[in-house]
């Protein structure tokens, strides 16, 4: 049972402070005192546990913030909510439960007062010392904005807002806006960290620290809901994909 089942169905209670807190407040019906005393996480007295309290803080962030970046062109499209709920059934695998409770965060947070950066930086906050966590929720933001085949303007400020708050250099993500114009052995090289001058061993040393980092089983324990397991997998199969094929085409085991 993923961490919103949990929730639904009374295993664990919940007390969200912070920007999240106040979607979460608005999305399950329960009232929300800011003025409760909030540690650095944003979480005040909960009988969660912190792996619990990390992917409870995870879900509801990753649904505000793609609310936001939907809205960051003034408006959203059903597109953009068609794109959104394909996310959660072809990316995520969501149940539908997890579904509707997704969709009900995601369509609160698009038209509260918190702004992207509040989200974004309460996030951090619990997660600023797990760089894979920081890193996987960069992935979605991206994968979502160029689900319709572009990355406008608008989305691209609110990458570079979430790069800057989380401290990602944000030119991987910038160098997919001409994606189309690299060849698949770039993108790979990209994906590793690594660039075409890198020695074999520079090469090989990236993937095992990235293969250990993204390892799902570890990302999981770290805090990542297990909604989001298959998209840690794929994760997980891009990278060893992208060795595979920079092994190939220089031809070293």
């Amino acid at each position: 049972m993923g961490i919103m089942g949990k929730v639904v169905g009374g295993a664990i209670g919940f007390a969200l402070g912070g920007p999240l807190g106040a979607i979460l407040g608005a999305t399950f019906g329960h009232a929300y005192d800011a003025s409760n005393q909030l540690d650095r996480t944003g979480f005040v007295d909960s009988p969660m546990s912190h792996t619990e309290s990390s992917q409870f803080t995870f879900f509801v962030a990753t649904f505000s913030m793609l609310a936001k970046l939907a809205r960051a062109d003034g408006r959203v499209s059903q597109a953009e909510i068609d794109t959104i709920r394909q996310f959660m059934i072809y990316d995520l695998n969501l149940p539908p439960e997890s579904q509707q409770i997704a969709m009900n965060i995601f369509q609160t947070a698009l038209d509260s007062p918190q702004s992207f950066e509040e989200f974004a930086s309460q996030f951090f906050g619990q997660f600023h010392g797990q760089p894979q966590i920081l890193q996987l929720m960069m992935d979605i933001l991206y994968r979502v904005s160029v689900a319709d085949g572009e990355l406008n303007a608008a989305e691209e400020r609110i990458l570079t807002t979430a790069s800057r708050i989380f401290g990602i250099d944000d030119s991987h993500y910038r160098s997919h806006a001409s994606a189309t114009k690299e060849s698949d052995t770039d993108r790979y090289y990209k994906l590793l960290g690594c660039s075409r001058s890198d020695s074999e061993e520079t090469i090989k040393k990236q993937y095992r620290k990235m293969a250990s980092d993204f390892h799902p089983d570890k990302i999981i324990a770290k805090g990542l809901p297990e909604e989001f397991v298959k998209f840690a997998n794929d994760k997980f199969k891009d990278i060893q994909e992208a060795y595979e094929a920079i092994k190939k085409e220089r031809r070293f085991s």
